[in-house]
């Protein structure tokens, strides 16, 4: 009987340390890309990415081009066992917010990355997609992570930085991303 306290005792503990440590590491991961993401959007904030069909003027782009970025996202361990817990209850999921919320904006700056690779100063007509990935469990219910794609027509122009700068920050149009 002792042996069979100590057997549920110590897979309890163990069960208990992963969590922890999925947490930690699912945390400081996510804090590292969440660093990443504000110094590469710093890097291309002059870029506008606007829905819109034209940026000013009605003036023709020298060069165009399809534009994309996309990226996968997964929520850790930790954060998956939370949220079925939370799923019982109903209401906003923070886990999976946040991981949406990820994955648009890498998704936004590898297609602003795929542009300036492309020497093209803007991206225009932007769209983004998202899809779920796979089932996490058995049951097909549950989502091991997320797909965003965000693409759009890059252009280049010439005088595109005097005419975004005029621009009103609200505009999105001044290097704004699409929110």
């Amino acid at each position: 009987m002792e042996d069979q306290g100590f057997q549920i005792f110590f897979d309890l503990a163990f069960t208990i340390i992963l969590l922890i440590c999925g947490y930690v590491v699912g945390k400081r991961r996510e804090q590292r890309h969440l660093r990443e993401l504000d110094r590469r959007e710093a890097e291309l904030a002059a870029m506008p990415a606007v829905p819109m069909a034209e940026i000013a003027g009605g003036e023709r782009p020298e060069r165009i081009a399809l534009v994309e970025g996309s990226v996968v996202v997964s929520i850790d361990y930790f954060k998956r066992v939370l949220s079925s817990f939370l799923q019982i209850f109903g209401g906003r999921i923070d886990a999976y917010a946040v991981v949406v919320q990820r994955a648009r904006r890498e998704a936004l700056l590898r297609m602003k990355e795929d542009a300036q690779a492309r020497g093209l100063n803007a991206v225009i007509c932007v769209r983004l997609e998202t899809s779920r990935l796979a089932s996490s469990g058995r049951n097909g219910k549950g989502t091991a992570g997320i797909e965003v794609h965000a693409f759009g027509t890059g252009i280049s122009m010439s005088n595109l930085t005097q005419t975004t700068e005029a621009l009103p920050q609200e505009a999105g149009l001044a290097g704004g991303n699409l929110a």
